[in-house]
């Protein structure tokens, strides 16, 4: 599936980001791997790590822009979203930017990738959206049924 194709991974410098691009690169022959993340020393930490790699490249980006979601993910087949603020307690103070970025970032998302045809969207989640008892647990409920949602009203589109 990922052999000749382009992958984007939404907040790729994170620890999950770091070790599935890891994976990419070893064990497929991705065309091209997409790092899109707003933290751009970790950006140009990963840069070093895999500086042997010459199918990587490096989007500064915030997934709460729509605009920049629809220019990144300009023929990209397949779009991994591990972007998401995580800190439990820093979210029972913080509501309204877990909210814009794990609920209506994960939105903007979908909306970007059905505008652009991404063949497929795999979307992370936690235990902690199981009967969620925090905010963080509950905004990545509300994102995982945005997601599944959008099978729904993606109509005769591709994007799955």
């Amino acid at each position: 599936m990922f052999n000749n194709s382009t992958i984007l991974i939404t907040g790729g410098t994170g620890s999950f980001g770091k070790k599935y691009t890891q994976i990419l690169l070893e064990k497929y022959k991705p065309k091209k791997i997409i790092i899109f993340s707003r933290d751009e020393l970790k950006q140009h930490d990963m840069r070093l790590k895999f500086s042997k790699f010459t199918n990587l490249r490096f989007l500064i980006g915030d997934i709460r822009d729509l605009d920049r979601l629809k220019f990144a993910f300009r023929n990209v087949d397949y779009i991994v979203h591990a972007a998401a603020l995580k800190q439990v307690p820093i979210a029972e103070y913080n509501p309204l930017e877990f909210i814009k970025t794990n609920i209506i970032g994960s939105s903007n998302i979908i909306s970007a990738a059905i505008d652009n045809q991404v063949k497929k969207v795999i979307a992370l989640s936690t235990d902690k959206a199981v009967n969620p008892i925090n905010l963080y647990g509950a905004t990545k409920l509300c994102a995982e049924k945005i997601f599944l949602d959008a099978n729904a009203i993606n109509g005769t589109k591709s994007t799955k």
